[in-house]
């Protein structure tokens, strides 16, 4: 069961796309100062919180613990990144790590829970 227990939340930033679809998802910061999906491996500034289409607000969890859509099955305890759609997937040496599983996933496109940690250090 996915839950939420948010600690820092970000509500001042601007969709760079159109992010409607993309609903708990781990999302990064553009050159333009905006909002954009996290992609594969890469640092992410926090998980995005409602449905914005391109130019408008972004709501942003930037600590704590919040609902992230699953890339693939994972288990609790597994240091996760992001894919190249925003989901939480296992993470890999090479790339950086900005949460920790906190519920099981049996597939990909599952809500879990996942403790935020978005400084994004390399695994």
């Amino acid at each position: 069961m996915a839950y939420e227990q948010p600690g820092f939340k970000i509500g001042n930033l601007v969709a760079a796309a159109d992010l409607r679809t993309h609903q708990y998802k781990f999302i990064n910061i553009d050159g333009t100062g905006k909002i954009a999906l996290g992609g594969a491996g890469t640092r992410c500034v926090g998980v995005l919180q409602n449905k914005p289409n391109s130019g408008e607000i972004a709501e942003v969890t930037h600590t704590g613990i919040s609902k992230v859509k699953s890339g693939a099955a994972l288990t609790v305890g597994d240091i996760v990144m992001s894919d190249s759609t925003g989901r939480a997937v296992t993470a890999t040496s090479t790339n950086h790590r900005v949460g920790i599983a906190l519920a099981t996933a049996g597939a990909a496109d599952v809500l879990i829970p996942v403790l935020i940690q978005a400084t994004g250090t390399v695994a």
